[in-house]
């Protein structure tokens, strides 16, 4: 009887193995549903605007617990942004290998792993942080995945200008967990990125203007052409530039900020004048990759010069 029950408790044992190991390449197909490069950079920003919010260094579980809840929460808004798009992403090269489009997940799997995310996230930045921080983190996620994803996008041109907003938070998301507050310079690390979004992104709307045509997308090189938005890229980068200065004029920052953003605008003006002189699909897309450089770094600038500085 003994040797039976063992027996059987190994079949048990080695068919539950089995399942997990069946599910295992399953669970990996999620994971491509959060935009990991995007939903990075969103974590990144958002843990300087913790750093930035005191002198000294963020409490272990505070840090950990923001890290996780907005990390699930931002996953989420892209699992349903993935969602909502499945159609148009099965069409346009750039997308047409995410996990929706090839099969990899069904659209009722993605809604309960995007909500189950979503949810987990939410839970935590209100148990853990702070219910402000929870509160902004939830009207973050209503701005990308329903406001500008279901609304904007497809109806105006400048989608990405008024939806940049939501791109924005996650400085003022990180600032909140610390202080429980919303303070000016939050807005300030706010603007730089919301300034900086439409020159990043029409970078890659115009060597990718055929495929937004082809989807019915409306962005700016599809409606206004090329010289239009290479113009105001030119502008938006004048004013990115204006407004990257601030953390230094408004003595948020110091020499070590602002040796480093003066670089790095030169730079980017640099991209930016030479594209809009002599356009080519090349070199928007090497605009495109140094505008993601270029926050990560400014970010990272004043990160350094504030502890520095303390």
């Amino acid at each position: 009887m003994a040797t039976q029950k063992y027996k059987s408790e190994m079949q048990m044992n080695m068919s539950l193995i089995n399942q997990i190991k069946e599910l295992a390449p399953r669970l990996k197909n999620f994971f491509p549903l959060c935009k990991p490069r995007v939903t990075s950079l969103i974590v990144f920003t958002a843990l300087i605007g913790m750093f930035l919010a005191t002198p000294n260094m963020v409490p272990w579980p505070l840090l950990i617990a923001t890290t996780i809840g907005i990390a699930f929460a931002s996953g989420a808004a892209a699992a349903f942004n993935c969602l909502i798009e499945h159609k148009i992403d099965a069409i346009m090269a750039r997308t047409r290998a995410r996990p929706l489009p090839t099969g990899q997940v069904s659209s009722i799997e993605t809604v309960i792993f995007a909500s189950l995310l979503g949810g987990t996230g939410l839970t935590i930045l209100y148990f853990y942080v702070n219910p402000l921080t929870m509160w902004l983190t939830f009207a973050t996620f209503v701005g990308y995945a329903v406001i500008y994803t279901i609304f904007l996008k497809p109806a105006t041109p400048m989608n990405i200008v008024i939806g940049g907003a939501s791109g924005a938070m996650p400085p003022i998301l990180g600032w909140a967990a610390v202080t429980n507050s919303i303070a000016p310079e939050s807005l300030i690390m706010f603007l730089i990125i919301f300034a900086w979004t439409p020159p990043h992104f029409w970078a890659l709307a115009l060597y990718r203007r055929e495929e937004y045509a082809k989807v019915g997308m409306p962005m700016l090189p599809v409606t206004h052409g090329e010289a239009f938005t290479l113009l105001h890229i030119l502008l938006y980068t004048v004013i990115l530039v204006a407004v990257s200065l601030m953390p230094y004029g408004l003595g948020m920052s110091g020499m070590i900020y602002l040796v480093s953003v003066l670089i790095l605008n030169a730079i980017f003006m640099a991209y930016v004048i030479g594209l809009y002189r002599k356009y080519s699909d090349d070199l928007a897309k090497r605009t495109f990759r140094y505008s993601i450089t270029y926050l990560t770094l400014l970010f990272a600038a004043l990160l350094v010069d504030h502890y520095w500085m303390y």
